[in-house]
């Protein structure tokens, strides 16, 4: 069976919205820095509710944030 895996665009993003910190990110989205650093890490994939949270900081639609790869 493969293995699947979410890939995101949150370093990217954060360094086009004025280098913002993952701690900032965190606490926009009302989540700590370390979930921030694990998500971008593609080492915890974030519930869809954090997910959707994130999109909405950069203004981007969900897909733009997340990829879902193979």
């Amino acid at each position: 069976m493969a293995k699947f895996h979410i890939a995101n665009q949150i370093r990217t993003l954060r360094f086009l919205a004025g280098e913002m910190t993952q701690a900032e990110l965190g606490l926009a989205v009302g989540v700590t820095r370390q979930t921030i650093a694990a998500i971008e890490a593609g080492k915890y994939s974030p519930t869809l509710e954090a997910a959707f949270r994130i999109a909405r900081v950069f203004g981007k639609p969900l897909e733009e944030v997340f990829q879902w790869e193979e």
